[in-house]
C-alpha cells in the first residue's frame, strides 16, 4: 500500500492516463442511451454518466493542468516512452463529452447546442491534430523504444483522429449548408490520416508479438486498444456516410451521385473494419485469460483501456443494426453493453479504491521518469557516447 501525505504527492502522481476514465464512462454513457431494446429510465442513467463524465473530464483537466503549472514537466513527459503515448487520451476524452452533448442534447433542440458543439469539435480538433503529429515525430526523433517493450499504446496518439471524425458526423447531423458540409469533408480527412498511419502500426504490432510474443502481465490489457481503433474506425465511416447522403446532394451538386456512393461505401467499408475488430476481439480476450491463467494480472489504469475500444466495437456494431436491421446485431449489442457496463463498474470500483490507497498515484513512478529523462536526454545530448 502507498499512503499519500498531501495533495502534492496527489497531484504530482497525476499523469495523463487518467483522462482514460473519462473516455471508458463516455462511451458507456453513450451504450446506455443507444441500448437496443427500449427502456425509458435508461435514458435518464445515461444522462447522469454523461454528467459524471463531463465532471471526471473537467477535473482530470484542471488537476493534470495543475500538475503542468506546478512542476513544469510536460517536455519530460513527451519525451518518455510510456507516458506520453497517453496524452492522446486527452482528446479522445474530450470527443466522449463533445458527442454525448450532441447526442442526448440533439432531441431537445437547445438552440445554442449546435454552435457550441461545432466550436468544441475545433478546438478538439487542434489537439487530436497535434497527439497525431508530435508524439509520433518525438517517437522517430527523440524517444528510445526497446521493440520487446513496444505494446499497443503506440496507438494511443493516432486515434484521436479517427475519434474526432466520428464526433463530427455528428456534429455536422445538427448543422446545414456549406457548415455540414465542411465538417463532413474535415471529417473524412481526419478519418483517412488516422487510419491510414494506425494501420501500419497495427501491422509493427504483430510482427513485435510474432518476435516477442505477448506483453507482459501489467500491460496486457493493452491488448485490446486495437479493438478500439477498428470500432472507431467502422463507426466513423458508416456515420460520416449518412451524412454525406444528407449534405452531399446540395452541398456539391456537380457530383450527384457522391452522396450514395459515399453511404454505401461508408456501410462495406464500416463491415469490413467491423469483421477484422472481430479477429482482434478474440485475440484480446485469449490474450488476457492466457496471461491470467499463468498468473495475476495486476490492477492500474491500464485496464481503462479495456472500455473505451470495447465500447467502440460496440457503437460500430450498433450502427450496423441500425443500418442492416439484423436481429444479430441487436443482440451482440444487448449482450456485449451489459458485459461492458459492468466491467466498467468493475474498473471504477477498483480505480477508487486504488486512488484511496494511493496505488494509483505513486509519486515513484514520477522520480523514475525524472531519471529516465535525464538519462534520455544526456544519450541525445552526447551522441558520441553512444556505442
Amino acid at each position: 500500500m502507498c499512503e499519500l501525505d498531501t495533495l502534492r504527492d496527489v497531484i504530482r502522481g497525476f499523469s495523463p492516463a487518467w483522462f482514460t476514465v473519462s473516455m471508458g464512462t463516455g462511451i458507456v454513457s453513450m451504450l446506455l442511451y443507444g441500448f437496443p431494446y427500449e427502456w425509458s429510465p435508461l435514458k435518464y442513467i445515461a444522462m447522469g454518466i454523461a454528467l459524471l463524465d463531463l465532471l471526471t473530464f473537467v477535473v482530470t483537466l484542471v488537476l493534470f493542468t495543475w500538475r503542468l503549472v506546478q512542476y513544469r514537466d510536460f517536455f519530460n513527459i513527451l519525451l518518455h516512452p510510456q507516458m506520453s503515448m497517453s496524452l492522446g487520451a486527452a482528446p479522445m476524452a474530450f470527443t466522449t463529452v463533445i458527442t454525448s452533448m450532441v447526442t442526448i442534447l440533439a432531441s431537445y433542440e437547445v438552440a445554442w447546442m449546435p454552435t457550441l458543439a461545432l466550436v468544441l469539435w475545433c478546438i478538439n480538433i487542434v489537439f487530436a491534430v497535434l497527439s497525431f503529429l508530435a508524439i509520433p515525430f518525438l517517437v522517430t526523433s527523440h524517444q528510445k523504444h526497446a521493440f520487446e517493450n513496444v505494446n499497443a499504446t503506440l496507438l494511443l496518439p493516432v486515434v484521436p483522429t479517427v475519434v474526432t471524425s466520428s464526433a463530427g458526423a455528428l456534429v455536422a447531423s445538427v448543422h446545414s449548408g456549406t457548415t455540414a458540409v465542411a465538417v463532413v469533408l474535415i471529417s473524412y480527412a481526419l478519418w483517412a490520416i488516422g487510419v491510414g498511419i494506425s494501420l501500419m502500426l497495427l501491422t509493427f504490432y504483430v510482427v513485435r508479438l510474432v518476435l516477442h510474443k505477448l506483453p507482459p502481465p501489467d500491460t496486457i490489457i493493452s491488448a485490446f486498444i486495437p479493438l478500439g481503433v477498428l470500432g472507431q474506425a467502422s463507426y466513423a465511416i458508416q456515420l460520416m456516410g449518412v451524412q454525406a447522403l444528407r449534405v452531399f446532394p446540395d452541398g456539391l451538386s456537380q457530383m450527384t451521385y457522391l452522396g450514395e456512393v459515399l453511404h454505401d461505401l461508408g456501410f462495406f467499408i464500416g463491415f469490413l473494419f467491423w469483421s477484422l475488430a472481430v479477429w482482434w476481439l478474440a485475440h484480446a480476450i485469449y490474450s488476457v485469460l492466457y496471461t491470467r491463467f499463468h498468473g495475476p494480472v495486476p490492477f492500474n489504469l491500464g485496464w481503462w483501456t479495456l472500455i473505451f475500444p470495447t465500447g467502440s466495437f460496440i457503437s460500430s456494431s450498433t450502427k450496423l443494426w441500425y443500418l442492416t436491421g439484423y436481429t444479430f446485431f441487436r443482440v451482440l449489442v444487448s449482450i456485449m453493453s451489459v458485459g461492458v457496463i459492468t466491467l466498467w463498474i468493475f474498473v471504477t470500483l477498483n480505480t477508487i479504491r486504488y486512488a484511496w490507497t494511493g496505488e494509483l498515484l505513486k509519486p515513484i513512478n514520477i522520480r523514475h521518469l525524472e531519471l529516465h529523462t535525464y538519462s534520455e536526454n544526456k544519450d541525445i545530448q552526447n551522441p558520441e557516447q553512444q556505442v
